[in-house]
């Protein structure tokens, strides 16, 4: 059964002993951050973190609620991660209906679908407190996540107008962030940082590759003011389907349906027609003006480092809608394993069913959290023909955000590429460095500080398969070691007889 809200899932880590609360006073500058990066890094992700008392707010926070295997797979209800996979593999692999038996027989798949769809309602728990005549953001245990977080030149202060030094450096870390197509109506989910200026504006962090961003420049074209909705804390599938990198005709609340077997409800906002997930715990209601900016940042990203300041869209703030008993989810990145990572590892597992779509040669694809999602992917694959690896190399630079991939390794179907050692012996022993390097240049991800120039680089293939003649192989590829199943089962049969 679907989870009703954020508390409800925070019921159950509780139950099963995955939540530790720390019941004294804590700063949500730094202090939260410093003893979450602290739990993160702890054996397996360590517990998710239930601050009951926060210095300045009568909110509670919760932090590090995805930040491993197990809590990742108890958000999503499975046992385990592939489980999701599967069940996208099997609505993929529904072939064209051809007769009157057949269309029949796929109606069941077409009812399921269809009973994931997003349900309107009226009355709504986000609501229970609405704050429309003075909306105030100070209220709430925004966190400050870095030392350097929001810290502005002399010069970039005198650029930000209505400066609050009170605020300086708190990013609302976990957002749902609701726009609309003005040309089509098709809504959006995505989860950008929300940099808060003051009580009633924030930065809105989308990069120029998001949907988010794509809707604002349609608004700019037009002229026209945009509306938008921050929600903040909703039940573990609806969260983690914001952040999920889906293709922009797919809505991210269908997917957190298909997620958790069960419709998301939504409500209508106050003071605008979009609409957010009725069981958030709080929402920012506001809008865009075209072409006003102010510096946002810096900020301590997932990649490890602070992402610099520079100008983005500036959110006006005109209603805070929230639950009586609120509680504020918040999320720390930065150098991995943080809760991010498992998140990444999520979407690893669950979107290689799409990616198969168009590449069904790949077996498996392992992202690992040193890569930081997209810099770095390790695929096996079914070789068929020379070339083949190069030829899966550049398909999946073409394939959504994994453009933005710096290295890609290729290796044969055999390889076990979720066993990184194993992986780094085989594709060290199988590459020749003139022969089987891609080198190409395309976008990067904007928060790659490494190239020469914003969004924009070069980025490598290695194909670490087996060569072939007919690739220019002019020895004999050699035959990896095994010892034989005769003499491994002789050894296990006997195996307590050496002592061991």
């Amino acid at each position: 059964m679907a989870y009703k809200d954020l508390k409800a899932f925070i019921q159950i880590l509780e139950t099963k002993g995955f939540l530790h609360r720390i019941k004294m006073e804590v700063d949500p500058i730094l202090e939260i951050s410093e003893i979450t990066d602290r739990a993160s890094k702890s054996p397996n992700g360590g517990k998710a973190l239930f601050f009951e008392k926060v210095k300045g707010s009568e909110f509670p926070v919760v932090t590090n609620i995805f930040g491993s295997f197990k809590r990742m797979c108890l958000a999503l209800e499975v046992n385990e991660l592939d489980d999701v996979a599967r069940r996208i593999e099997n609505l993929l692999n529904q072939a064209p209906p051809k007769t009157f038996i057949e269309k029949i027989a796929m109606l069941p798949k077409l009812v399921e679908i269809s009973q994931y769809l997003p349900k309107y309602i009226k009355d709504a728990p986000c609501q229970e407190v609405i704050e429309k005549n003075n909306p105030d953001l100070s209220k709430f245990p925004v966190i400050k996540c870095w030392p350097g977080d929001g810290q502005l030149t002399t010069e970039q202060r005198a650029q930000r107008r209505e400066h609050s030094a009170e605020n300086e450096g708190r990013f609302i870390t976990l957002p749902m962030v609701f726009t609309k197509d003005p040309e089509t109506g098709r809504p959006n989910c995505g989860m950008y940082r929300i940099h808060i200026y003051d009580k009633k504006t924030t930065g809105m962090h989308w990069h120029i590759h998001k949907d988010g961003a794509r809707h604002y420049e349609k608004y700019k074209k037009l002229g026209q003011t945009m509306p938008a909705a921050i929600a903040v804390g909703s039940d573990p599938a609806v969260i983690y389907a914001s952040s999920a990198p889906l293709p922009e005709s797919i809505d991210e609340m269908l997917f957190a349906g298909f997620l958790r077997k069960s419709p998301v409800e939504m409500v209508k906002c106050i003071t605008s027609d979009i609409n957010v997930p009725a069981n958030s715990e709080m929402v920012i209601e506001g809008y865009l003006e075209p072409g006003e900016t102010r510096i946002e940042g810096p900020f301590g990203d997932h990649t490890g480092f602070y992402s610099p300041a520079e100008p983005y869209p500036v959110f006006h703030v005109t209603c805070i809608t929230h639950k009586k008993d609120m509680i504020y989810p918040a999320t720390l990145v930065g150098k991995p394993p943080m809760e991010d990572c498992y998140m990444g590892k999520a979407t690893e597992r669950i979107f290689l069913p799409l990616l198969r779509l168009d590449l069904p040669e790949i077996k498996d694809i392992n992202l690992p959290m040193e890569g930081v999602f997209h810099n770095f992917a390790i695929i096996s694959i079914k070789k068929s023909y020379p070339g083949h690896a190069k030829k899966i190399i550049h398909g999946i630079w073409g394939k959504g955000q994994m453009m933005f991939a710096k290295l890609l390794i290729v290796v044969d179907d055999d390889v076990d590429v979720q066993n990184l050692s194993y992986t780094a012996w085989r594709v060290l022993n199988n590459v020749d460095w003139k022969r089987d390097v891609v080198i190409s240049e395309g976008p990067l991800d904007a928060l790659d500080h490494a190239a020469n120039w914003p969004r924009y680089g070069a980025k490598m293939g290695i194909d670490a398969t087996r060569k072939s003649r007919e690739e220019g192989m002019m020895r004999d590829w050699p035959e990896e070691i095994y010892m034989s199943e005769e003499i491994k089962k002789l050894v296990d049969s006997k195996w307590k007889e050496y002592g061991f």
